[in-house]
């Protein structure tokens, strides 16, 4: 029988045969649990103490018997916390409107009512909704006339935030919280007028958000401008459709959201995911930018320093983990080594949140604790670099190329306290984005994109104030023409909380109410 002998150049090529095959069978297992899996990057931890929810117990159940069960009794497991209005848990502020439902009593509608008396109240308090609620607001004002004089008067009709206009600032607010908050597209929130018999066109909608946006646009750049003044600036892209290219094809366009000291948030818009909008808008900043990966960062800040700017570059961990998951499938050991050390990292990280206030006591914790991981965990990477049996297209070589090139940037935190290890709560911020496009899918002007942005900058940051976005923007309309220029910056989320929380101004709706 004949054998063929293996050239070197064919064991080459078997062995890259091979190694495409991993490739392929990675990409797929990554796109099934994209499709099917879980999408939370929160590290599972097996314990071997902790039985199977399905194991059974030996000896606990006899084969061939019939066993009676009890019959079960529901018991109340409900905590209550002393402000409930009934036994059903039900809790409501003194902001949610109520009405009050008289049930009569058989006992006092007969001939024997004289009988009887009332001697107290039960209530049963059920929370109760009412659809696309609108009011329509009627300003009746007495025309009067002098008698000698005969001179005829009229007081004035109350300003109104869009001169001319006859939407309510309630109405001009609830439109954008709709829009920005709870992602409900105009054509959505026209549909509900519709069916609460107002008869008011989109275009108008649209009119009404563009003219309430532009008030609020000033308030926007200050923000904006407390946000480039920050220490510490985390700055990503997110894509979004806006425009039409041609017909049938929208635009994609970029937010490169910007998260500042004192959780402020900052959505500005390009046309593109070019380096050139990131270096326009950090001409002005000095300090620690912590990115992503995206090579537009690395070199963004290598010309702003050229131009006398101190920009610090740090990146984020959480990406560098991405891609040892990533080759979970194939390089399964060294990839769950990587994995390991970097949960180390963030388990020291949990502590200095919990425990720690002062700056000077976490960076001396960081560095007592911290650096020598950081150290071991690059020495490792780069005698992983060394083997010679990865190939480049293993996404493992990928995995440690990507965290070799970034060391200075990945060490930053350590040297800096209010330095973040990762961009999540930018993240988590920019989550907006995307809950939006799943609604509203695109924007249809550039314009509309950019408005949006202005808006969202504001909502998200009153969220993490903790200020209702509602309440803020119906006194913020209001009072942005009349508070100074100069002093704009009061009428940002964080700081009219300090200042106008328990003075805010609202709707004469609210007054009625």
């Amino acid at each position: 029988m004949k054998t063929t002998k293996q050239t070197p150049e064919s064991i080459s090529e078997s062995a890259q045969l091979k190694e495409r095959i991993s490739v392929l069978e990675q990409q797929v297992e990554w796109f099934k649990r994209q499709i099917f899996g879980r999408k939370s990057e929160k590290q599972i931890i097996e314990n071997p103490a902790q039985d199977s929810l399905f194991a059974i117990a030996p000896d606990t159940v006899a084969v061939g018997k019939n066993i009676e069960v009890p019959a079960h009794k529901r018991k109340s497991n409900k905590k209550f916390n002393g402000d409930e209005v009934n036994e059903t848990g039900l809790r409501f502020d003194a902001n949610v409107p109520t009405k009050i439902i008289d049930i009569p009593a058989p006992e006092l509608q007969g001939d024997n009512a004289d009988d009887y008396e009332i001697i107290d109240y039960k209530e049963t308090t059920r929370l109760a909704q009412q659809p696309g609620s609108y009011t329509i607001l009627i300003y009746r004002r007495p025309i009067v006339r002098h008698k000698k004089t005969q001179t005829v008067s009229s007081p004035l009709a109350p300003s109104n935030v869009l001169d001319g206009c006859y939407a309510d600032v309630s109405l001009i607010a609830g439109l954008m919280i709709d829009k920005g908050v709870y992602h409900l597209p105009l054509y959505r929130q026209h549909q509900r007028m519709l069916d609460s018999g107002i008869h008011i066109s989109r275009a108008t909608l649209i009119n009404w958000m563009k003219k309430g946006i532009e008030l609020i646009k000033p308030i926007y750049r200050a923000q904006f401008q407390s946000i480039i003044n920050s220490k510490v600036l985390a700055m990503d892209e997110v894509p979004i459709k806006a425009g039409r290219k041609y017909k049938g094809e929208m635009k994609q366009t970029y937010y490169w959201p910007m998260f500042g000291d004192r959780d402020k948030v900052a959505f500005t818009w390009s046309k593109s995911k070019s380096m050139q909008h990131a270096k326009e808008q950090l001409a002005e900043f000095s300090g620690v930018l912590l990115t992503d990966g995206y090579a537009a960062y690395s070199q963004t800040v290598k010309q702003l320093n050229q131009q006398e700017n101190t920009i610090i570059h740090a990146t984020c961990w959480v990406h560098a983990r991405r891609y040892f998951d990533k080759a979970l499938l194939i390089e399964p050991e060294m990839a769950e080594c990587a994995i390991e050390q970097i949960a180390k990292l963030y388990k020291i990280e949990k502590y200095i949140r919990k425990n720690l206030r002062e700056e000077s006591e976490v960076i001396a914790y960081r560095q007592k604790h911290s650096e020598p991981l950081v150290a071991a965990f690059f020495n490792w990477v780069y005698e992983q670099r060394q083997r010679s049996d990865l190939l480049p297209t293993n996404p493992l070589t990928r995995a440690l190329h990507y965290v070799g090139e970034r060391h200075a940037e990945l060490s930053v935190f350590l040297s800096n306290p209010t330095v973040a290890m990762d961009t999540n709560h930018l993240e988590r911020a920019l989550r907006v984005i995307p809950m939006g496009r799943k609604n509203y899918l695109f924007c249809w002007t550039e314009l509309g994109a950019e408005y949006l942005g202005i808006l969202q900058s504001l909502l998200v940051t009153c969220r993490l104030q903790g200020v209702n976005p509602y309440t803020y923007l119906v006194d913020v309309l209001q009072r942005v023409s009349l508070h100074p220029a100069s002093m704009v910056e009061e009428l940002t989320p964080r700081l009219w909380k300090k200042k106008f929380v328990d003075k805010n101004l609202t709707s004469d709706l609210a007054e009625m109410g």
